[in-house]
């Protein structure tokens, strides 16, 4: 198993937009395994690669008794709602009601670089549009209304695990110091 760590809510890096993915590689397979491994023990619906400190587009989810993932993920929504409960690894222990579209239909690649698309109601919908998300930077916050967003920024701040030592950052020896090209 390869557990990675769960970036919390503060780490700048839940808060910056991931970079496509252009290669599909042994890394790129790798990584949808740490993923995968990271969220089934946490566990979870879902996990973003951002969660584990990894700037990419890529997503993993279990619904339903379906474990998959996504690499570079578009979405188109529906228009009708649904109200729901929803958390996020990165923020523990913390559900809030938020509605999301009931329908999603996500387009992108398998690991491998095949087409794959994924069309879901319900709590995939959710888990699709909540992990697309944080790979636009978005937190799941973000959407709340403002008095909701009072109550869970109270929440957080006295939550155990907030302003707990920040992640060591390595320097990149590529020269591109990290970033996609």
């Amino acid at each position: 198993m390869s557990v990675k760590d769960i970036r919390l809510f503060g780490d700048p890096i839940l808060r910056t937009p991931a970079a496509p993915v252009v290669d599909f590689d042994r890394e790129l397979r790798q990584l949808v395994k740490d993923l995968g491994d990271t969220m089934l023990d946490a566990p979870g619906a879902g996990l973003a690669a951002p969660q584990i400190g990894v700037g990419l587009r890529v997503f993993t989810y279990l619904v339903d008794g379906v474990l998959g993932h996504l690499v570079n993920p578009s979405l188109v929504l529906a228009d009708e709602l649904q109200d729901g409960e929803e958390g996020c690894l990165s923020f523990p222990g913390l559900k809030y009601d938020m509605p999301r579209a009931l329908r999603a239909v996500a387009s992108g690649f398998d690991m491998h670089g095949e087409p794959l698309v994924i069309e879901g109601t319900d709590l995939l919908a959710r888990a699709v549009q909540h992990e697309t998300d944080h790979l636009d930077g978005i937190l799941f916050i973000d959407r709340m209304d403002p008095a909701q967003r009072k109550l869970a920024m109270r929440a957080i701040r006295e939550a155990d695990w907030f302003g707990g030592p920040r992640p060591v950052l390595k320097a990149s020896p590529h020269s591109t110091f990290g970033r996609g090209m």
